[in-house]
């Protein structure tokens, strides 16, 4: 059973994703996808922990949802909203720019704390009178919508939730209102109108959720998935889901698709609207629970699990139900009402209904208590257990350390595990004896011993070995800071030739380097003071020789922030980059994060960021990350320190090849921020 039922749900998401492709562009849409090619766009932060300046990180993130929302500078999509999970009093949300086409936005709850906000569970959205409870006013919910035509309650005028058109929202539970997750597009009904929601919960007095009144766009539908709706009302136009289209006649394409959903409510479980004049909704893997079993004997009235109460018998709600289970005193409206309801049902789709009822063709009747159906009435809790952390690649901090060490890179030279390091004074940073306190030097893994010792006045070492040449990379010092990358090369570690690699631009500090092989040669990636303090550029070459650097191209991380010392490697398809982040809420000191691209343009990072992170006795750094491969295992060399007075490299390893680590750190379901380094 558990085996068809997982063939049943691929071949759902197959059908979805269909849907939801583009016409054009067969990627999906939402930028925290890993198949995802749109325009990138910010990242905005809300936690009531962040002191509310600009959102762009943690510790600046604004204080409410809506204030992150009217921060969405423009139109063009693949925006994302990350919010810390909390209690948010509030009400009526906006934002203020559409997704795009291929490019959608996205409101994404940290549910199990992945994405660095320290904290795990729901983000409740509470739309009630935070003194005086429930709030059912007229329109007030969740999602903005108004119209100044209706006579009563929050109606100043006019506002459409076409808005949110092209949002993605994930892991919200909203309460307190008239609606949920429930889109009216009042005066701008008519036009095309796409919303994704997925793994949200939606409580309302009229509506948990819903969509009116768009027109069918072919290939964009709106989609719920895996979401509980539950409407307390049942006088009138209320349901769990409320749909509406706006076509004269029935549509070929539905204008919603609910997989894997529960809807409960007093009456009604999905309804047509008053208003519409066409509604299409596909149903896959759902359940429509309806606790109104009132009998017609004794004056009560029942008005089905998918209801038409209202509407003349022209055909005007089509609905697709594939695999899904229904309860209510009938499955639709009786009469002549129900005549409005047109239905497809495939695969195992039951009835539980009162035993006078007819079954509609195609519907398994089920006459004995569905229990199992009946215990998903009540919504999961406002704060779930978060699911077991990914594992990810493990990391065994080793107890040894290298004193007065910082930037390393460990290699494999004839045979040989070699570190190759600088040293330099750092308090005569600024004088004439900074630069004349620098130089490069090796120590041999295996004895501990100093075998070379070269490139005075040169720090931020880096090194590659090709045949039976060492390369090291470093940046010249002197009392003006930090200028041009040089290459040092030698085949016995004794004679060494110096040459340019790269030459800063005017009024710019070239810092850290790093290089790899890949498919076309060599990469570096190279640190600099500008635009951003800190952030990295890319330069290529053929022969390690003459470089040529890769314009519009500079990693800042995903808003603009501190990136610095970046180790890169090429393992196809991917490279792959270990950089510093500055400080974050909830962490110990600068911390080392990972990312990934296929181009160098469109970065992703691990949802298992950060990689490392101080412990004990480490002070408040880990950083100058380098890595080798050695014997089948991979060792991460990194420095620790106070980020002023003190520092040493110690070494984490991992157990199993380089490849292995990195893939690991990026779990084929988990979601990942994106940054992109177009300029």
């Amino acid at each position: 059973m558990r085996r068809f039922r997982m063939v049943l749900q691929a071949v759902a998401a197959a059908f979805l994703v269909g849907w939801f492709a583009t016409p054009s562009d067969a990627s999906s849409p939402d930028p925290s996808s890993s198949d995802y090619s749109g325009r990138r766009g910010l990242t905005i932060y809300v936690s009531k922990l962040g002191d509310g300046s600009d959102g762009r990180s943690w510790g600046t993130a604004f204080k409410t949802i809506q204030a992150a929302l009217s921060a969405v500078p423009d139109d063009q999509g693949g925006h994302q909203i990350v919010v810390r999970p909390d209690v948010y009093a509030e009400a009526n949300l906006a934002p203020s720019n559409k997704g795009a086409a291929g490019a959608y936005n996205a409101l994404i709850c940290d549910f199990d704390g992945r994405l660095g906000s320290g904290a795990k569970g729901w983000c409740l959205v509470d739309s009630g009178d935070p003194a005086k409870g429930f709030k059912s006013w007229d329109w007030w919910s969740a999602i903005r919508a108004s119209d100044k035509h209706w006579p009563t309650g929050n109606n100043k005028q006019t506002f459409s939730s076409i808005v949110w058109d092209r949002w993605i929202v994930r892991r919200l539970y909203t309460a307190g209102g008239d609606a949920g997750l429930f889109w009216d597009l009042t005066d701008k009904s008519g036009e095309g109108f796409t919303v994704v929601v997925e793994d949200c919960v939606g409580t309302g007095r009229a509506f948990g959720g819903g969509v009116v009144y768009p027109t069918v766009r072919p290939d964009e539908p709106s989609v719920f998935r895996r979401c509980y709706f539950l409407a307390l009302d049942w006088v009138g136009d209320s349901a769990a889901v409320l749909l509406g289209g706006w076509e004269q006649t029935m549509p070929d394409r539905p204008h919603v698709l609910f997989e894997d959903c529960t809807m409960v409510h007093p009456d009604n479980a999905v309804a047509m609207s008053y208003a519409s004049r066409s509604a299409r909704a596909r149903f896959v893997g759902c359940r429509l629970i309806v606790l109104n079993f009132t009998q017609p004997e004794m004056g009560g009235l029942s008005t089905g699990v998918v209801c038409t109460q209202g509407h003349a018998p022209t055909g005007r709600l089509h609905v697709d139900l594939e695999d899904c289970e229904l309860a209510g005193y009938s499955v639709f409206t009786s009469g002549d009402a129900g005549k409005a309801v047109s239905y497809t049902a495939k695969g195992k789709t039951s009835a539980y209904v009162q035993f006078k009822q007819p079954v509609p063709d195609g519907f398994e009747r089920r006459g004995a208590w569905p229990s199992e159906l009946f215990a998903r009435i009540a919504p999961p809790k406002a704060v779930e257990p978060a699911p077991a952390p990914r594992a990810g690649p493990r990391l065994v901090k080793l107890p040894f350390a290298v004193p007065n060490g910082m930037e390393n890179t460990p290699v494999v030279f004839k045979g040989r595990p070699l570190l190759v390091l600088n040293h330099r004074d750092d308090a005569k940073v600024h004088t004439d004896e900074y630069g004349e306190s620098m130089y490069l030097y090796i120590r041999d893994l295996t004895t501990g011993e100093e075998v070379a010792r070269f490139g005075e006045g040169h720090s931020f070492a880096n090194a590659i070995v090709v045949g039976d040449e060492l390369n090291v990379f470093a940046s010249e010092g002197d009392a003006k800071w930090f200028h041009g990358v040089h290459r040092f090369s030698s085949t016995d570690l004794k004679t060494w030739r110096r040459e340019p690699a790269v030459a800063p631009d005017p009024d710019e500090a070239l810092l850290n380097v790093s290089v790899c092989r890949d498919d076309q040669g060599y990469l570096m990636a190279y640190e600099s003071n500008k635009p951003v303090s800190f952030c990295f550029k890319f330069a290529r070459s053929k022969d390690l020789a003459h470089w040529e650097k890769l314009p519009g191209l500079t990693f800042t991380g995903v808003n603009d922030e501190y990136s610095a010392c970046p180790v890169i490697r090429f393992v196809a398809p991917y490279y792959y980059v270990i950089y510093l982040h500055a400080a974050v809420e909830g962490r110990n000191g600068w911390i080392s994060y990972l990312a990934r691209s296929k181009n160098l343009a469109d970065w992703e990072l691990s949802p298992l960021n950060p990689v490392l992170e101080a412990s004990d006795g480490e002070g408040i750094n880990n950083s100058d990350v380098d890595l080798f491969e050695w014997q089948g295992k991979t060792y991460l060399y990194y420095a620790v320190g106070n980020q002023s007075t003190w520092s040493a490299v110690r070494v984490a390893l991992f157990d199993g090849p380089l490849r292995d680590f990195f893939e690991g750190a990026f779990p084929p379901d988990a979601p990942t921020i994106r940054a992109s380094a177009r300029r």
